[in-house]
């Protein structure tokens, strides 16, 4: 009964939400006004077959990383999310935990910035969303999974990366990493998963374990990066952290001035990326 009724609600939440919100294209014959299974998979991140076997009542108790990317793709409310949780059985997380959770208010900031790169992470700086323009410009992350999701974590694990930092800006950017961290591991100690993480870090990277025994504390602070495009080449914008306080949210936003080159080549990458996209379907 209770997987019928998750069933039941996924298609209701799918059914109001209309492509256009979310920054897909409606174009085509449309049977109904929502989304279609295929594009809510896209925006979750959930392969198509799973979320059909959900709505039909053939799967139960998805996982909490599951439930979260529906809640943010379906632009669910609080309660709307926490009646979710219940639906599939799962304990929603508590006040104790890192929040994941992406308010509907924030969402609708996020899909009005196409133009823009934008990145969204929580307080351990896991990624949970991006936009078309973060992907063109930094790589597509849809295929990270776990830890590799985590900014420290492929900083200090040496994940492939396209920014460009000289030896002084990686030492800067290494301790504000790890000084943000203990400030968020202070403000959630029984977060399990993030203890974990620090955990293998510290087992993992020297690095990290130096400086997280040095006792540092802070903020990352970032002004700008310098990212190396496949195509374009070196690009430096402007980089700034938004802080969402109420659900301890963190969002990247990437910019260059009007007029530069950087402007121009960050224009040009827009179109480079569209047209990729457009190409693998």
């Amino acid at each position: 009964m209770a997987a019928t009724e998750l069933g039941r609600a996924l298609r209701r939440w799918r059914d109001r939400v209309t492509p256009e919100t979310v920054g897909l294209p409606s174009g085509g014959r449309r049977r109904a006004a929502g989304l279609r299974r295929e594009e809510l998979g896209l925006l979750a991140g959930i392969s198509v077959d799973y979320i059909t076997r959900l709505e039909q009542g053939r799967a139960a108790n998805p996982s909490e990383p599951v439930l979260e990317a529906l809640a943010r793709a379906l632009r669910l409310s609080g309660d709307e999310r926490a009646y979710l949780y219940r639906l599939a059985e799962v304990v929603p997380p508590g006040p104790e935990v890192v929040p994941q959770y992406i308010p509907p208010s924030v969402q609708r900031l996020l899909d009005r910035l196409t133009d823009t790169p934008v990145a969204v992470s929580d307080a351990a700086m896991t990624l949970l969303v991006t936009n078309r323009m973060y992907a063109a410009l930094m790589g597509d992350p849809s295929g990270l999974r776990g830890f590799e999701r985590n900014g420290v974590w492929r900083n200090f694990t040496g994940w492939p990366s396209r920014v460009r930092h000289t030896p002084q800006e990686q030492r800067a950017f290494d301790m504000g990493m790890v000084a943000e961290l203990r400030a968020t591991a202070a403000r959630y100690p029984a977060d399990h998963r993030l203890q974990r993480l620090i955990a293998e870090l510290r087992a993992t990277s020297e690095r990290f374990a130096r400086l997280w025994d040095s006792g540092v504390v802070g903020r990352l602070e970032t002004s700008h990066k310098t990212i190396e495009h496949p195509q374009v080449g070196l690009v430096t914008l402007d980089c700034d952290t938004l802080r969402v306080d109420n659900c301890d949210l963190l969002i990247q936003v990437y910019s260059a001035e009007p007029g530069t080159e950087a402007a121009e080549k960050l224009r040009l990458i827009s179109v480079l990326g569209t047209q990729s996209l457009v190409e693998s379907g």
